[in-house]
């Protein structure tokens, strides 16, 4: 399968999955970006436009751990979570993106609902 092939395979998942899926500032998407390196997260109120907290593995203090990249989503995900928390943020919607809900995806998944996050 060639890399056209697949960035045109996620966005049609990703745009079958978005009609279903919208943030509101009660209720945000979280939306999740997984590049071959890093991944990065934000929340998202759609009724609005607006990207309201972000947090990524590009951070100053994610860049000086060495873990594996599924460990570093891991705490990328808890770090999203403290954020909304501390923002009064409980519930979110999780958007995928059209990734695949495994490995790294779902250890940011995970590291969220750790942290207190509810999908």
């Amino acid at each position: 399968m060639s890399q056209i092939d697949k960035a045109a395979r996620r966005q049609k998942i990703k745009d079958r999955s978005r009609g279903s899926v919208k943030g509101t500032m009660e209720k945000p998407r979280l939306c999740v970006y997984r590049s071959l390196s890093q991944i990065y997260a934000q929340l998202i109120d759609d009724v609005n436009g607006k990207t309201i907290i972000t947090a990524s593995s590009m951070s100053k203090v994610n860049k000086e751990l060495k873990s594996t990249k599924t460990e570093i989503c891991r705490i990328v995900g808890q770090q999203i979570a403290e954020k909304a928390m501390a923002g009064g943020i409980t519930h979110v919607v999780f958007d995928r993106n059209g990734f695949r809900y495994h490995g790294r995806v779902k250890a940011l998944a995970d590291g969220a609902r750790d942290a207190g996050l509810i999908f």
